[in-house]
């Protein structure tokens, strides 16, 4: 092949790219020399944003409430929610907090076990008791 050649089959390719008009890419000598007036337009999307501060608290016994303020305003004060409802919603944020949360769930259901497991052994003792007085429990 010779260079003429190369030369033609090179030609197509670079016709193939878009082409810009040199002037529109370069400011005139008058555009540059001139500074813009009032402030510069700002390309970012503006976006409107909303400030609400959720809180919720869990108790060792299992309770939880939940706290909202908008900006500066109390939307909810103590709201009683359920732990089921808790760890659901946990586990939608991520897996971290559903980890850290069902385990305060899991040390609070141990103890209502154990308070169980005791009152029924004091209700079994009781019956036991009437049952010796002669009683028969209801």
């Amino acid at each position: 092949m010779t260079a003429e050649a190369i030369e033609e089959t090179a030609a197509p390719a670079e016709s193939a790219e878009p082409t810009e008009p040199a002037e529109a890419a370069e400011p005139t000598e008058g555009q540059a020399d001139k500074p813009k007036r009032g402030r510069p337009k700002n390309t970012a999307k503006k976006t409107r944003t909303v400030e609400l501060i959720l809180t919720v608290t869990g108790t060792l016994d299992g309770s939880w409430q939940a706290d909202l303020v908008h900006g500066t305003t109390r939307v909810v004060s103590g709201l009683s929610i359920p732990a089921a409802a808790v760890s659901r919603a946990a586990q939608e944020l991520h897996p971290d907090v559903a980890k850290a949360i069902d385990t305060v769930i899991s040390d609070a259901r141990e103890q209502h076990e154990a308070r169980l497991a005791e009152l029924e052994a004091e209700v079994a003792k009781v019956k036991q008791a009437l049952a010796d007085l002669g009683e028969t429990p209801e």
